[in-house]
């Protein structure tokens, strides 16, 4: 295939090249072209000319499709979504599908209900030790997704973690009752939940993470509007 395009370019280069001389060297005064031994009639004039448009029109509209054909290509290599302050279950679920080890799951709800069902990966950090914990726990510049028990305590422990210099702390709305509903990864033995089929196969992983940021694209263009 890359040898008919690059044939296919060099014709349309030579192309041009010589319908670019013919114009430049053409004088429309005398209707000569003064290196040619023979001279060039207005006649060739314009077919030169004609070809040099036909030519600029193709690689015009060449460019057009490259760029449709790019914008209906799906993701070939799918990227990870953006980092929110105000995170959806969606949003984190569609990071750790992707592998990325730059994050931390902070559970702020008492360590009873940790132990019971907690998003797999998080770690424990109960509210009423979250700040001296994260300050032994936890790296300043880490992306941070915390919950707990509803979106007030989640959004208290985001600020308790701010104020004390975490920059990139996300609250993760509506709480481990969201992760559920999308069913994300849960483990303790309160949740009976078999793991999705992406979890053992990397094509199952892809379509979930596509699937997931498609929906994560959906949300964010209604929160626009």
């Amino acid at each position: 295939m890359n040898n008919i395009d690059n044939a296919d370019n060099n014709i349309q280069q030579t192309a041009q090249e010589n319908a670019q001389g013919t114009i430049k060297n053409f004088d429309p005064n005398t209707q000569q072209n003064p290196e040619g031994a023979a001279g060039l009639t207005a006649d060739a004039y314009r077919g030169a000319k004609n070809i040099q448009e036909t030519v600029e029109r193709g690689e015009n509209n060449e460019r057009k499709v490259i760029e449709t054909l790019k914008d209906r290509m799906p993701e070939v290599t799918p990227t990870p979504p953006a980092f929110h302050q105000q995170a959806t279950a969606h949003e984190l679920k569609a990071r750790l599908m992707w592998g990325e080890p730059g994050l931390t799951i902070v559970d702020v709800r008492d360590r009873e209900a940790f132990n019971q069902a907690h998003i797999m990966g998080a770690i424990t950090m109960p509210m009423e030790r979250l700040l001296e914990s994260a300050q032994i726990g936890l790296m300043p510049t880490r992306d941070i997704y915390v919950y707990g028990n509803n979106d007030e305590e989640t959004s208290s422990a985001a600020s308790t973690l701010r104020q004390a210099g975490f920059r990139r702390v996300a609250e993760l709305k509506g709480g481990i009752d969201a992760w559920t509903e999308i069913r994300g990864a849960m483990e303790g033995p309160a949740t009976d939940e078999s793991p999705s089929a992406g979890a053992y196969n990397l094509v199952s992983r892809l379509q979930e993470f596509a699937e997931e940021r498609a929906k994560e694209k959906q949300m964010e263009r209604f929160a626009k509007h």
